[in-house]
């Protein structure tokens, strides 16, 4: 019987499939209500006796007009209050202003030094609130000792923080932790309190993911049992419906981006001036017809020696010369943008010349919606690439495996990095990785399968036609695929240099047909105007994309290959530095080994120091990248496996991963340590490391051909697998959930770039009430 027809006779959801669903579901609901609404359960007894209307004030405590406290002394800010034992939580109310929201919420300062509460009141600039305050639980226990707590953390973005746990039996003494002077909107602390139930949607989410995660990748899941092929509606249709969710949450996003677009230029008094719309002011900029940006520049910075001497410009801001922008290229008394234009033209200066229809000079397209743009065309020609790439390499993957190493290829990219701080800085770095996942996926586009006939084994000597894709001398190759992949990479020298790079892949994919073309010539075979017809169609369109680029590099700076860089105004003089030598052993270690920082309390990892002999950049970072994903670690494993990839393949990821390791050393020698800079060899180190994890998954039976389109789901033969290989499935899905959970638990570590902490405590303080409630913080 056909496979279609016995695919089509399948029941769409088989009972037991059912039954793991089902089953799934009652675990996240119990874990929802029963685990983390735990608080809710022990506090149902509670008395929320609340007799004691009134705190007691410690000393170093004073009650302002507005009926917020004031920190005085902060040996003795306390506030003290009665509890019977009934309740292990206390709750902090919080002063209301008129308004919704609470005294958190600050307004605009007016010119007197005062700010407008929104409810027509005003307040001194020293009186206005912290909306995150830090306090500390004294608690008097059942044995009449006074124990001290933790610290922890209030936000009145988050109404879930205001429980804190304490263990008190009659009194509780809470301290304000915070400096001389410091305004806290506090009204009281009630003791015998109950924590309300809340169903918490994103939690569900999140516990959903990782449910549906070990349905997939669990050893006996039946996608173990099915080939992966591109080919196959049903495959398709799953990846489409898989992709539909994050662009759902992208269009969103941007959406609400867009609504809420306000511009994101900040001035610090005596200090650098920091604009964050780069890509806006550059399609400005080039909308005007010049390559400059239009900005304000000062005439002691023009008429300064050496502007980029951190002396003259420490002098200059003393003397309160201002704007002088900070990470912004200043030249020939300009200033400009020395990021990849390309980004620029492709969405920023449509944008600003279509909503120029209806508003006077256009509106500026928010940085963070592009990046996210930019990210999601990332995700999709990501996963386009990598079952492209598995079904040329192993024709026998299964859909398990296949999925994993989408995901393994996500974490190794950096993505996570990318979609968490969506500034300017991330934009060049998403169009490259997007730019050079499309050009690949294009490039094996164009490899056409050689086909060779081969027995079957059968006794009637029976032969089959193999499709092989170690192709042949001369194969023929498809020139839109050839043309369409050279623009995509060519572009990357307009986004992220860097990642231009990856055109060195070309000889090695398509080797055979150099080799071909060559000795075509040699023996006079091939016409001359058709064997160019291949390299012409890779060089011209190049061509095509980098001259203008490369002129555009000249009219600003004077050479075609100048990106400006050394004149961007940074922690140091760039147009003089260079990396210390003694300091490039380490910025290597930091960047492939830095160790993962534990500590005890959400999120649980911390910023891993990176000293240096010498002074050099340096970002906080929470591991190196083999630390981060430590499957990448079998890149170097290809050496030895390379016999079982097909031969333009295996040519491609040994250069991948010759590529990946000059790379690290590039970037510690011209950026210092980055950990956006991981994106720049992350995908090289993954392509290399491809064939290792299919040949610990799937054993070598994964790489031969397929002698025929037969159903192999239905063969038992593929259904029986070795206990040592559902041993090594499971600790590979173990590994990938360990490297997801570090994953999201660096995007909330205190002290990172962008922290969560600063730009949404909201979400920061919600998420760690999930576990600072359960004592688990």
């Amino acid at each position: 019987m056909p496979s279609s027809l016995r695919q089509f006779r399948r029941p769409i959801v088989r009972p037991r499939t059912l039954l793991c669903i089902c089953a799934s579901m009652l675990v996240i609901v119990a874990l929802e209500c029963a685990v983390f609404n735990l608080p809710f359960w022990t506090t149902l007894a509670a008395s929320t006796d609340t007799s004691a209307a009134e705190n007691t004030l410690g000393p170093g405590l004073e009650r302002t007009a507005s009926g917020m406290l004031k920190v005085t002394d902060p040996t003795r800010a306390w506030l003290e209050v009665k509890a019977d034992g009934t309740s292990a939580y206390a709750r902090v109310d919080l002063v209301e202003t008129d308004g919704a929201g609470t005294a958190g919420d600050t307004g605009k300062t007016d010119g007197a030094g005062k700010t407008d509460d929104g409810a027509g009141t005003t307040q001194t600039t020293q009186e206005r609130p912290l909306s995150t305050f830090h306090v500390r639980l004294n608690d008097t226990t059942r044995t009449g000792r006074m124990d001290a707590g933790r610290a922890q953390a209030v936000s009145t973005a988050s109404p879930r923080s205001r429980f804190v746990r304490t263990d008190a039996a009659s009194t509780i003494r809470m301290w304000v932790e915070e400096p001389k002077d410091s305004v806290v909107p506090i009204a009281a602390v009630r003791a015998n309190v109950r924590v309300p139930f809340q169903w918490d949607w994103l939690r569900v989410a999140v516990l959903a993911f990782v449910v549906m995660l070990v349905m997939l990748w669990r050893p006996g899941s039946r996608l173990w049992r099915t080939r992966l092929d591109p080919s196959d509606g049903r495959q398709r249709r799953m990846l489409t419906l898989a992709l539909a969710v994050p662009a759902v949450m992208t269009l969103w996003a941007v959406g609400w981006q867009i609504a809420n677009a306000a511009p994101l230029t900040f001035h610090e008094q005596g200090g650098y001036t920091y604009d964050f719309d780069q890509y806006a002011q550059t399609a400005d900029a080039l909308l005007h017809g010049h390559a400059w940006l239009d900005l304000p520049v000062p005439q002691a910075l023009a008429d300064a020696a050496n502007p980029y001497d951190i002396v003259t410009r420490n002098r200059l801001l003393a003397e309160g010369v201002t704007p002088i922008y900070w990470d912004h290229a200043f030249h020939d008394g300009r200033w400009y943008s020395y990021f990849g234009v390309l980004p620029a033209v492709l969405l920023f200066v449509p944008y600003q010349a279509v909503t120029s229809l209806w508003v006077d000079g256009g509106l500026s397209l928010p940085t963070g919606a592009a990046d996210l743009l930019l990210m999601f065309g990332f995700l999709v020609f990501a996963c386009l690439l990598v079952v492209r790439l598995l079904a040329r390499v192993a024709p026998r993957t299964s859909v398990a495996s296949a999925s994993m190493i989408v995901v393994f290829f996500l974490l190794a990219t950096n993505a996570s990095y990318l979609w968490f701080r969506t500034n300017f800085y991330s934009v060049p770095i998403a169009a490259s990785l997007m730019f050079t996942c499309l050009g690949l996926w294009l490039w094996l586009g164009a490899i056409q399968p050689a086909h060779r006939v081969v027995g079957d084994g059968r006794p009637d000597g029976g032969v089959t036609v193999v499709a092989d894709w170690t192709v042949a001398d001369g194969a023929p190759l498809s020139l839109p695929h050839l043309a369409g992949g050279a623009v995509c990479i060519a572009a990357n020298f307009g986004c992220r240099p860097t990642f231009a790079l990856s055109a060195l892949l070309a000889f090695p994919l398509f080797w055979p047909q150099i080799r071909g073309i060559v000795r075509g010539l040699a023996a006079r075979r091939v016409r001359l105007s058709r064997a160019l017809r291949a390299p012409l169609a890779i060089v011209v369109p190049a061509l095509v994309v980098v001259a203008p680029l490369m002129a555009y590099n000249a009219a600003r700076f004077g050479g075609p290959l100048d990106f400006g860089s050394d004149y961007q105004l940074t922690v140091t003089d760039m147009t003089r530095y260079s990396l210390p030598p003694v300091d490039l052993p380490y910025m290597i270690v930091y960047y492939l080994l830095l160790p993962l920082r534990f500590t005890w309390s959400f999120p649980y990892l911390s910023i891993s120091p990176a000293p240096l002999p010498q002074w050099g950049f340096t970002e906080p970072m929470v591991g190196g990248f083999f630390v981060l994903c430590p499957l990448a670690l079998l890149a170097l494993l290809m050496p030895r496996l390379r016999r079982l990839v097909p031969r333009p393949y295996r040519g491609a990821m040994m250069v991948s991963l010759v590529l990946a390791l000059a790379m690290v050393v590039i970037d510690s020698l011209a950026g210092g340590l980055g950990w956006r800079y991981m994106a720049d060899f992350g995908w090289l180190f993954a392509l290399p490391a491809m064939p290792a994890m299919l040949r610990l998954m799937e054993g070598g039976d994964a790489f031969e051909p397929l002698a025929d389109e037969a159903d192999e789901t239905d063969d038992p033969k593929y259904r029986r697998v070795p206990l040592h290989r559902r041993a090594v499935r499971l600790l590979m899905m173990l590994v990938m959930l360990a490297c997801l959970a570090v994953m999201i638990a660096s995007c909330f570590v205190p002290g990172r770039d962008d922290s969560l902490t600063a730009n949404n405590p909201g979400l920061f303080y919600e998420v760690r009430c999930w576990f600072a409630l359960l004592n688990f913080s």
